[in-house]
């Protein structure tokens, strides 16, 4: 394995990474049971306004299922898009402890800390 796709994996933010490689790294250390929303990853990148360009390089995560972009949520805790469908993210997370309230997941109980 590449040492890149390495430092990715282990959620590692490197020197040289384009935006989409930071941005898969970050989500690396989403922990299971736990979600992040897009906009608190654009601001661990110190990139705030950026929350709809993590939504961009999630969806074309090459490193799906060890990079989990299922468990990144909309701001409200909404189930957002996914490439196996929204019924499958919800199956996902709730199979990993997620909590649901309704139909969001419940960021009081399940927001990671990145």
């Amino acid at each position: 394995m590449a040492e890149l796709e390495k430092a990715i994996k282990a959620g590692k933010l490197r020197a040289g990474m384009n935006f989409n490689q930071r941005v898969w790294a970050v989500c690396s250390r989403i922990p299971r049971g736990k979600v992040a929303t897009y906009g608190q990853i654009a601001r661990t990148l110190g990139t705030p306004g950026a929350a709809r360009a993590v939504g961009s390089a999630l969806h074309v995560n090459p490193y799906a299922p060890q990079v989990p972009c299922h468990r990144v949520v909309g701001s409200d805790g909404s189930l957002t898009g996914y490439a196996g469908g929204l019924t499958k993210k919800r199956t996902l997370l709730a199979r990993e402890g997620v909590v649901f309230c309704g139909l969001k997941v419940d960021l009081a109980q399940s927001a990671a800390s990145l």
